[in-house]
């Protein structure tokens, strides 16, 4: 069989896993805190045909004559540069302007997320809009008049006195390798073995970003950026598919070679 058929075959697994990339961009466009997949190729193994000689006394140096046999998935990046902030003036819409994530406790395990929508539950406890308890963990009486959240993170609320009284502070996690996060769906984030250990900053210290109140944080996808990325792998595929019919006309003028 042809090597050109098997390139071929490659290079439309490839394009395929960047449409499924591409999609779920597109279908998370409105997401608040998503951050955005990017999709990398490189070089299958290459067939030697000939190695490469050095120079002689009376003959020059000749390069290695290889035959490449497709491609392969390289990385599926997460790209993670600020979204747009959109104003909501609710004051437990927060967002983060600089670099961490907010971390939420579900039962033992520490979850991250940049998405900023938070609640209070029946208790008072400060949740994001699956439950799970904000860390370090903040609860404001019922009681409470009013809340303000400062931009270093810093919760308060006025009591029934009338008094401004400090709930505790938002932390920030920040992380060695941001890229490392694996994403866990519901806008949440895991740690890995190559993400690093999280350090948690308060905001606006150690190169930990601020907070923003009364604001989400939006997609990073930028929906012309994919539709045209959209264009390169719809049209990638096609020429591989191409590369399959034209080697299936050879092997087929092949086959009729003898009638």
């Amino acid at each position: 069989m042809l090597r050109s058929m098997y390139s071929g075959i490659s290079g439309m697994k490839g394009f395929q896993n960047k449409l499924d990339v591409i999609g779920n961009n597109i279908a998370n466009v409105n997401t608040f805190g998503f951050k955005k997949g990017r999709v990398t190729f490189k070089d299958m193994v290459s067939q030697q045909v000939s190695g490469a000689s050095a120079p002689g006394d009376t003959r020059g140096g000749t390069n290695p004559k290889q035959v490449g046999l497709g491609s392969q998935l390289g990385a599926i990046d997460t790209i993670h540069t600020q979204g747009s902030l959109q104003t909501t003036t609710r004051t437990l819409d927060l967002s983060i302007s600089g670099d961490g994530f907010f971390q939420v406790k579900d039962g033992d395990n520490t979850l991250y997320t940049r998405a900023g929508n938070l609640y209070l539950d029946k208790d008072g406890d400060l949740v994001n809009s699956d439950g799970l308890r904000i860390e370090p963990s903040i609860n404001i009486p019922s009681t409470a008049k009013s809340i303000s959240i400062g931009s270093n993170g810093t919760v308060n609320y006025v009591d029934e006195d009338g008094e401004l009284t400090e709930a505790g502070i938002i932390e920030i996690a920040k992380f060695p390798n941001p890229d490392g996060l694996e994403k866990v769906g519901n806008n949440l984030f895991e740690e890995t073995t190559n993400s690093g250990i999280a350090s948690s900053e308060n905001p606006g210290e150690n190169g930990a970003g601020t907070i923003v109140s009364g604001t989400l944080e939006m997609s990073n996808v930028d929906l012309s950026e994919e539709f045209t990325e959209m264009i390169v792998a719809q049209r990638g595929f096609q020429a591989n598919t191409r590369i399959i019919t034209t080697s299936d006309e050879i092997l087929q003028e092949l086959v009729n070679l003898k009638r």
